[in-house]
């Protein structure tokens, strides 16, 4: 399988703040990885890195074999652009806690405007593609509504099918259903259930233990921005081996 994600020794500070600390990782084609741990352990924040909405400060990271943030001239690192990060981006795609829909827009219009405005497919295509999406995370009857007009549910649906307007090649997700009422959450879940049967590789930042469990091929906890343990969902789940891991496995459960 080839590698989509690597991360060598990365770490992540703010001033004197040691966000991530010496992360090693690589998620491979048609993997998803679902991190777990408590507030400010670092997750969050190794999404955004790899999405390049943080730099790293020392380490480093490929996404779909390329290096994030750098290229290499000769012997020597030279810090990308803003366009060239641009274009480096367009890899992932990522869905946050909040929907970050453009409210002025209807649902179809959210959806196609990154793929005519950035990756200049014509409108036809672009609607097809959006229509396609919509019956996929079920609703397609909602083309015209407002986000105003949808649930929290059926927004962040929306903002799934959004991200994959752009054809991604990785899905990041970050605590995609922390904002939503609980008889919501099961609805997105669903939908990111059926993404995974796909074979979409998927890092997914969550809270939700069983469906974690059901969808990820490999588990990882963070604490204090660091791995702290690392193996398949019963390993994590069933037979942690690490204290920390134990303890909030337990804490989380009861």
């Amino acid at each position: 399988m080839r590698s989509i994600v690597k991360a060598v020794n990365l770490n992540k500070y703010y001033d004197q703040y040691h966000a991530l600390r010496d992360i090693n990782i690589e998620v491979e084609q048609g993997e998803v990885m679902c991190i777990i741990g408590p507030s400010g352990s670092g997750k969050s924040t190794l999404l955004r890195c790899v999405n390049q909405l943080e730099k790293i400060d020392k380490g480093g990271l490929w996404v779909d074999g390329e290096l994030v943030g750098y290229r290499v001239v000769g012997n020597k690192l030279h810090e990308m652009n803003e366009v060239q990060i641009a274009r480096q981006r367009l890899a992932t795609g990522m869905v946050f806690q909040r929907f970050n829909l453009f409210p002025h827009m209807t649902v179809l219009q959210n959806i196609i405007e990154g793929p005519c405005q950035v990756l200049k497919r014509s409108p036809k295509e672009a609607i097809e593609d959006a229509m396609e999406l919509l019956a996929r995370v079920g609703l397609a009857d909602k083309r015209n509504a407002y986000p105003v007009e949808l649930s929290g549910g059926q927004q962040q649906r929306v903002a799934i099918a959004r991200a994959l307007a752009m054809r991604p090649k990785l899905m990041l997700f970050d605590e995609p259903t922390s904002a939503l009422d609980p008889e919501l959450v099961g609805e997105v879940l669903s939908v990111m259930r059926d993404l995974a049967t796909t074979g979409m590789t998927m890092i997914v930042v969550t809270h939700e233990l069983g469906f974690a469990r059901e969808v990820s091929s490999r588990m990882v906890f963070m604490d204090a921005g660091q791995i702290v343990e690392a193996g398949s969902p019963e390993e994590i789940l069933i037979s942690p081996q690490n204290p920390r891991t134990q303890s909030f496995i337990s804490a989380v459960r009861t």
